[in-house]
């Protein structure tokens, strides 16, 4: 069955993966797939959602206008005789491939001076919609049902049998209890939990039995390859050695996630794995991880949430005073039972 909407995707992984509640209401709208336009890199999430028809990789260049791309972009899309387009950024450029596309009708909030582009414009409210998964079903198509009652528990699923074949791949042996810790966060070190304390938390997971594997982009290496070291290898070292498609697998494998408010964090609350949730300068209020088995762990101080990428006075007390007990004693709440080794 042929797509009859396009979502237009967010360029952060954890707001492509806050998407998933309005994309299964338009797919239950239309009751037709839904044909994704994102970012190259937030691709692998879309691939794993149900719902999702075609994902078309979006050819532009990060932050650019890049009008010419859009154009043709848009020349392209209109093969596919899109009825609706659901824009989820708030940009200009965002916007374009659908307008040059001619789908007759553009979805979005009102944003960057977007009046000739999109058609059916919404006024955000921030104070009433405080998450983003909200602001996401504001844009829903309306079926006569209260949009509060909807399901917003963000889904993915991990591709079948990819968790044994990148174990295979990876050398990689499971044990009776995995626990995976994601030290990154894209936006700034204000909101990344110390790696000494991940090395801490590792090697009392260790002492316990678990196997701890670090996951992260190549741009979290060094912070892996320190943890791996402080836990005096008990934590291994996986950052830069998978994609995101892969982490999304190995994720799926776990018994328990710890992160820091990032993308990884909203992929491991969808896969619906256990998790503990480390926030330092954002706000749980804002970007809740929206699972059933979450524990978020927060340490209060008077400047916090700051919402900056570094700490203004420079000495992260809302993370550093967020001990590894305390993430141990969150992990222990969720009672994991160890699996049966074959």
């Amino acid at each position: 069955m042929n797509a009859v909407s396009l979502l237009v995707a967010p360029a952060w992984v954890g707001d492509a993966v806050m998407s998933e509640p309005l994309l299964r209401r338009i797919t239950a709208h239309d009751h037709a797939p839904v044909d994704v336009l994102a970012p190259p890199w937030v691709v692998p999430v879309f691939e794993r959602m149900p719902g999702v028809g075609q994902v078309i990789a979006a050819p532009f260049a990060h932050g650019k206008l890049d009008l010419g791309a859009r154009r043709q972009a848009g020349s392209a899309l209109k093969a596919h005789a899109y009825q609706n387009a659901y824009v989820l950024p708030n940009s200009l450029k965002s916007a374009l491939p659908p307008f040059f596309a001619g789908i007759p009708n553009r979805i979005g909030f009102t944003g960057e001076c977007r009046y000739g582009l999109l058609n059916h414009r919404h006024t955000l409210n921030k104070q009433a919609l405080p998450r983003m998964v909200d602001r996401f079903l504001a844009l829903a198509p309306v079926n006569g049902r209260d949009l509060a009652a909807d399901h917003a528990e963000p889904v993915l699923h991990a591709a079948p049998n990819a968790f044994e074949g990148l174990c295979h791949r990876l050398g990689l042996t499971r044990g009776a209890r995995l626990a995976v810790l994601c030290p990154g966060a894209e936006f700034g070190p204000a909101k990344r939990w110390p790696a000494e304390h991940f090395a801490t938390l590792a090697r009392d997971l260790g002492a316990l039995g678990w196997t701890v594997w670090v996951i992260g982009s190549n741009k979290d290496a060094s912070m892996g390859e320190s943890i791996r070291q402080l836990s005096e290898g008990v934590a291994i070292n996986l950052c830069g050695r998978t994609s995101l498609a892969d982490a999304i697998d190995l994720l799926g494998g776990a018994d328990v996630v710890v992160s820091n408010d990032s993308g990884l964090m909203h992929v491991a609350a969808a896969l619906d794995r256990p998790l503990v949730a480390l926030y330092g300068s954002s706000s749980p209020a804002f970007t809740p991880p929206l699972a059933k088995r979450v524990a978020i762990l927060q340490h209060a101080v008077p400047c916090s949430p700051c919402f900056e990428r570094t700490c203004r006075y420079g000495h992260l007390d809302c993370l550093t005073q967020l001990t590894p007990s305390q993430a141990l004693a969150a992990i222990q709440s969720f009672d994991i039972q160890p699996r049966a080794l074959t």
